[in-house]
């Protein structure tokens, strides 16, 4: 379990967007794929077995939460959970700026991700975050290999244009001159001349 959960989770976060689902959802795959090892046949890796009923427990998981949507979750207003024992890790060998400059950007790298469709959002996980081959993302996801190319090309496209209007929105309030800068140049200037 220790040497697949990392992919299994992000696997089921992909299509859950939310992490106590998808842990929620990883642990009813576990327990599916014991009830059901003497079905496994060896036609694909333990890892690709694995991911598969991950991947289904998680969309019977969404489809429930469609089901279901008037209901609001008590975990509604809490915040997401921050820092991972890697990230406190992190934290301590650079400068907090730094550290914090890098928790946001993750931040806003996986809030982009989330906004992805649900077919483009599971085959970039699974790709560009697990490092999966094509042909191991389109045996976990029962889809030929020309449709992992296609849904990761459009996947990195959006996310492309999502991130550029971040970076676009952000770079027209770099170096600003408005505000208590402006005010205190002007009061200086004034000063002077008086």
């Amino acid at each position: 379990m220790r040497r697949h959960n990392p992919r299994l989770f992000r696997a089921a976060r992909a299509i859950l967007k939310d992490d106590a689902e998808a842990e929620d959802a990883l642990q009813d795959a576990y327990l599916e794929a014991y009830r059901h090892m003497a079905d496994f046949r060896g036609d694909a890796q333990v890892a690709t077995w694995l991911t598969r009923i991950v991947i289904n427990r998680s969309l019977m998981r969404l489809r429930s939460q469609k089901r279901h949507r008037n209901v609001v979750s008590i975990d509604a207003g809490r915040a997401p959970e921050s820092d991972t024992p890697m990230d406190v890790a992190d934290a301590r060998a650079e400068p907090p700026a730094d550290a914090a400059w890098r928790a946001e950007m993750r931040r806003l790298i996986e809030r982009r991700i989330d906004e992805l469709p649900l077919d483009f959002r599971t085959v970039f996980v699974l790709r560009e975050v697990e490092d999966l081959t094509v042909e191991d993302t389109a045996a976990s996801l029962g889809i030929p290999e020309a449709t992992v190319r296609s849904r990761l090309f459009r996947a990195r496209a959006k996310l492309r244009a999502s991130l550029a209007r971040d970076l676009d929105m952000a770079s027209a309030d770099a170096f600003s001159f408005n505000g208590a800068r402006c005010d205190r140049i002007v009061a200086n200037v004034l000063a002077q001349l008086a």
